[in-house]
């Protein structure tokens, strides 16, 4: 199994499904991607494929959202709660970019092709874009030990990040995702710091 794709989900025919879309689409992109060009890279059956997924768009938005949780896992195990967060927001931003550069095509893939999926596509992004965003609420405001970045505020950094993220995708500089770092974590300290007078 190739290590730079997502790990989160546990079953192994899953698994080979999320491999096996993947590679499908980086061959010959989503739209002319099948379901049988995704279980003959997977090496497991049409049967099973549609035990787990109805549609070739489901199969897609659950490797998005797993790939997703796999990228926040990273950010999670990156951050200690028991230190400041100024102090490691840019080292726990470049892990977090660190992995959606470790595989360009996947990466590439899941930002652009999910929305092409039009309504689903979009639901998935923002269910994902909202657990970066309660989790960056969670670690802040813990940290400040108040509320000083609300729902808003959060998700207008989540997008942000994502339009950065997405015009190197677009400039075919996926590998170079480490480089917004030091600019993501500039806008996340300017607007906390902004919200808290204290500092």
């Amino acid at each position: 199994m190739d290590p730079a794709l997502p790990t989160l989900d546990t079953n192994e025919h899953r698994i080979r499904l999320f491999e096996g879309m993947a590679r499908a689409v980086a061959s010959k992109g989503y739209g002319a991607s099948t379901i049988a060009d995704i279980v003959r890279e997977a090496s497991v059956s049409r049967r099973t494929f549609y035990e787990h997924f109805a549609t070739k768009a489901d199969c897609l938005v659950a490797l998005y959202e797993n790939a997703s949780r796999n990228a926040l896992a990273v950010l999670r195990a990156t951050l200690d709660p028991e230190r400041d967060w100024h102090s490691q927001i840019e080292e726990a931003i470049t892990a977090y970019l660190g992995y959606l550069g470790s595989n360009p095509v996947l990466t590439q893939t899941l930002f652009i092709e999910i929305l092409g999926l039009g309504a689903p596509g979009l639901a998935a992004r923002r269910r994902v874009h909202q657990e970066i965003a309660d989790f960056m609420r969670a670690v802040i405001n813990a940290s400040e030990g108040r509320q000083v970045l609300s729902p808003e505020l959060a998700m207008a950094m989540v997008g942000s990040v994502n339009e950065l993220a997405l015009e190197l995708i677009e400039q075919d500089r996926v590998h170079e995702m480490k480089t917004i770092a030091v600019t993501t974590a500039t806008l996340v300290r300017a607007v906390v710091d902004f919200h808290s007078p204290k500092r």
